[in-house]
């Protein structure tokens, strides 16, 4: 009997490392070998190694950070890192309008008709209690903006791009107000806004923020003009991303993330890491214009193996949060 039970044991030691090993690849990778290797193996790797991975990966013990030595002071108590999203070409729309919103920026795109990116910044504390969340509304400053009434029936959310936790948290219920302003929402299928989506939100505004200090984050969405809903014509965009940038003495960590309108109820935010460099080719635009060129290359070129580690406790919170 204790020899069956220490062959357990044993098998479950490789089925854990084997599981975290597999996981860690990029997902280009994974899908290559899912399409490869029997399912049943697959979906094992999957099922242990994605809640393993990010647990071990909240503790510090396995994976990788994009970091890099940067000599300047952090922008504290700034919206911008370093500077706004820059245009190169599609599929970033031409006709982005920035709005000022005080506490965030919005690059608006009248043709879109929701925003091709948002800028906003979370510091460490939280100085407010959570209030009520109110309703959306048009944005009476942007006569292009849609009246909420559009995405009714539609079958999308009205999917926040500067989230109203972080928000209100941070710097109150005016500020919060602002947040609901068709201005600062996209459709997002419920499955992404509900899921993977709050799931990073929650991180950056209870959990890096703990661990790392203020945080930096560019938000948005790639639009491939397939589909519009509402009478408004709101375009649909096929993906949204988050850019998100923290330094802590004298070093910058960043990691990006792009994730399908499709995703899986409850996915794990990991399986959606891409490089900087990748999401500018897949946007059209130039993050984090104003590093230094060095820095800025190194940074962007990384691709990071796991989400930030957070604090010892806050590591099984988050693996808790993510099964609510």
């Amino acid at each position: 009997m204790r020899r069956i039970a220490v062959l357990f044991l044993l098998l479950f030691a490789v089925w854990v490392v084997a599981a975290e090993w597999y996981v860690h690849h990029p997902r280009k990778w994974i899908a290559e070998h899912r399409a490869k290797w029997p399912r049943a193996v697959t979906l094992a790797l999957e099922w242990l190694g994605n809640p393993v991975g990010d647990l071990t990966d909240g503790l510090g013990w396995t994976g990788r950070d994009a970091v890099a030595k940067i000599q300047r002071g952090a922008p504290s108590n700034e919206i911008l890192f370093a500077g706004l999203p820059v245009r190169k070409g599609p599929p970033a729309p031409d006709d982005i309008k920035i709005l000022d919103k005080g506490d965030f920026i919005v690059g608006w795109s009248p043709k879109l008709k929701h925003p091709a990116w948002c800028a906003y910044h979370v510091p460490a504390k939280a100085l407010f209690a959570v209030t009520p969340r109110p309703s959306f509304n048009k944005d009476k400053s942007v006569p292009s903006s849609p009246f909420s009434s559009a995405y009714s029936r539609s079958g999308y959310d009205r999917g926040h791009m500067v989230p109203n936790y972080a928000t209100v948290t941070r710097f109150g219920p005016e500020a919060q107000q602002k947040t609901f302003l068709t201005t600062n929402i996209a459709p997002q299928t419920p499955r992404l806004n509900q899921g993977v989506w709050r799931d990073i939100e929650h991180r950056i505004a209870e959990f890096w923020t703990a661990k790392w200090g203020e945080i930096w984050v560019i938000v948005g969405a790639v639009s491939d003009g397939q589909n519009r809903i509402g009478y408004a014509d709101i375009d649909v965009p096929r993906a949204f991303y988050q850019v998100i940038v923290a330094q802590k003495d004298d070093e910058i960590r960043a990691v990006a993330v792009m994730i399908e309108q499709k995703v899986p109820w409850r996915d794990w935010p990991t399986r959606h890491i891409v490089t900087i460099d990748e999401l500018e080719e897949a946007t059209g635009l130039d993050f984090l214009p104003e590093l230094d060129d060095d820095i800025e290359d190194a940074i962007e070129a990384e691709r990071p193996t796991r989400l930030w580690p957070v604090r010892f406790w806050d590591a099984f919170k988050m693996l808790m949060d993510h099964n609510k």
